[in-house]
């Protein structure tokens, strides 16, 4: 672990329809999170804005701001996240042995 991040965010600024049901029946949100390299006048270097997709990135579609906060411990390192590349194989022209 290399950072811990404590946030508020404003739930009544959260757009409905960017609320999104996974396989598990969970309802997640998508944010992002921006650690500033200075400190504002309240103590605080995070801000937290409601993740966008690639479209309204492209469109230049202004970030929605959902509140802030600040870093409250690091071990001096904080890297970026490594994508994981799908391990599944792919297995052409077997039939399972289904029931149906």
């Amino acid at each position: 672990m290399s950072a811990l991040i404590n946030v508020s965010i404003n739930v009544a600024k959260l757009p409905k329809e960017k609320f999104v049901t996974g396989k598990n029946g969970n309802v997640y949100y998508n944010f992002t999170v921006s650690v500033n390299d200075e400190t504002n006048q309240y103590g605080q270097n995070a801000s937290v804005f409601d993740s966008q997709t690639k479209e309204e990135r492209e469109a230049k579609k202004d970030k929605t701001y959902l509140g802030n906060g600040k870093v409250v411990w690091t071990d001096g390192s904080c890297k970026t996240a490594e994508r994981q590349e799908d391990k599944t194989e792919v297995v052409e022209n077997e039939s399972p042995d289904l029931p149906f």
